[in-house]
């Protein structure tokens, strides 16, 4: 396996936090929200950072992208959230070249989800790859990777089983719902937060709980009555939360805000009732708990449910890493070919140098040098040549490193002329994913 090198003075990176090895506390201290990543991208922009995207969800927030050490990807985090890089340190990842590459697919396709076969975080990353091809932060290299990140995820999901039942943390907090409420679809059920998990929380609880007792809050009202319209539920006022929160039997949080939004002192219960906060920071302060008479789940403990649809999804993996493996190595041949073009137009140039200096010395020495025949002759000669080189590099068993490097030596083409300027990606990177 060759080294994996994406940039003679760069490398790629893939790192930060998930719900692996960071706690729904920690994450919430890294979580960007829409501002904090466009902040995080000027300032990218503004260090010199050539290309890079940024994501941030109720599981994970990462970062890909190109630097000289991984510790100007892990600042800019750091400075555009809550986190230390002390807490970075302790909970977090960092991938570089193939392994980079290789987690970018594995999370685009569903396989590192939190619930396994979650395809929400594709989305996602279409978003980031958006926001960051807006502000120039896309080069060919991330355009093409995200591309085939995005293709694989299509294929994974069409052409395998791994997202097959409904299992999400919107289906699961329902279900969960369902379970420890008793006579559920007599219940008062206040949703507050119509984000892409409150409204996919919405759908579920129409469809599973038959409640016609549902009512939703958002700060932004026009939003709640859009999706009330659609399920046929109640908008209640921003302004009426506390009052509502008073005649619920089951709260579901579900808001984007940095703080949480309901504590102990927001609750006047004469009542039980059940709460599940799903949301990045955490929108419900754990003081609740200490309310007679609440409950608090949170996400984390929501994702964690396992049934058999969970372990039917288990047995189509290998299927889904197949598709990863074949898109993998489509990338691979486009990257060395990219990879090698540079050497070879280099070669040849240097050949067709060569036959000219040739062929002005023979015409000084000869009246009926033939120039046209010896044009057509040469150029179809050297074209043979660099054509068998080609081959050679592109080879699956090449060491294209190494061949590159020696054709180099060997035709003195490795030092480029000094008023000669590159743009493109395969004559400023060196890259390889095998």
């Amino acid at each position: 396996m060759e080294n994996f090198n994406m940039s003679r003075s760069t490398t790629f990176y893939a790192l930060g936090l998930s719900y692996k090895k960071a706690d729904a506390v920690v994450r919430g201290k890294f979580s960007l929200d829409t501002k904090a990543q466009s902040d995080l991208l000027m300032q990218a922009k503004a260090e010199g950072i050539e290309s890079l995207i940024v994501t941030s969800t109720c599981n994970r927030t990462e970062i890909y992208g190109f630097a000289h050490h991984p510790y100007e990807l892990i600042k800019l985090l750091c400075e555009n959230s809550n986190g230390s890089v002390e807490e970075f340190r302790q909970a977090a990842y960092i991938y570089k070249n193939e392994e980079a590459v290789s987690h970018m697919f594995r999370v685009g396709t569903g396989l590192d989800s939190q619930i396994l076969g979650d395809f929400e975080i594709i989305s996602q990353i279409k978003t980031a790859f958006n926001n960051s091809k807006r502000e120039g932060l896309v080069n060919t290299f991330l355009d093409r990777l995200v591309n085939m990140v995005i293709q694989a995820s299509k294929k994974v999901k069409t052409e395998t089983k791994i997202s097959s039942g409904a299992t999400s943390v919107s289906f699961a907090s329902v279900q969960y719902i369902i379970r420890n409420v008793t006579d559920i679809g007599n219940k008062n059920i206040l949703l507050f937060g119509t984000g892409k998990i409150g409204r996919n929380t919405c759908e579920n609880l129409v469809k599973h709980t038959k409640n016609s007792h549902i009512a939703l809050i958002n700060r932004t009202k026009s939003k709640a009555e859009l999706l009330a319209g659609k399920l046929n539920v109640i908008v209640k006022d921003y302004d009426d939360l506390k009052e509502e929160v008073q005649q619920a039997d089951v709260l579901v949080v579900a808001t984007g805000a940095q703080k949480p939004t309901i504590d102990k002192t927001s609750l006047a219960l004469q009542k039980p009732l059940l709460i599940l906060d799903l949301s990045i920071p955490r929108n419900v302060d754990t003081n609740v708990e200490e309310i007679p008479g609440v409950t608090l789940i949170h996400l984390d403990y929501l994702s964690q449910i396992t049934d058999d649809t969970l372990e039917t999804r288990k047995q189509h993996i290998p299927a889904a890493e197949a598709i990863i493996d074949d898109m993998k190595l489509e990338l691979n041949t486009w990257v060395n070919g990219r990879k090698c073009a540079p050497t070879i137009h280099a070669l040849k140039a240097k050949l067709n140098d060569i036959v000219s200096a040739e062929f002005a010395l023979q015409k000084k020495k000869r009246t009926n040098f033939d120039d046209v025949q010896i044009d057509l002759i040469s150029s179809r000669i050297i074209q043979k040549l660099t054509n068998h080189f080609a081959s050679h590099l592109k080879n699956e068993n090449t060491s294209v490193d190494q061949s590159i490097e020696f054709i180099e030596k060997v035709f003195q083409i490795g030092q480029l002329a000094p008023n000669k300027t590159f743009s493109s990606i395969e004559e400023k990177y060196r890259i390889n994913l095998s």
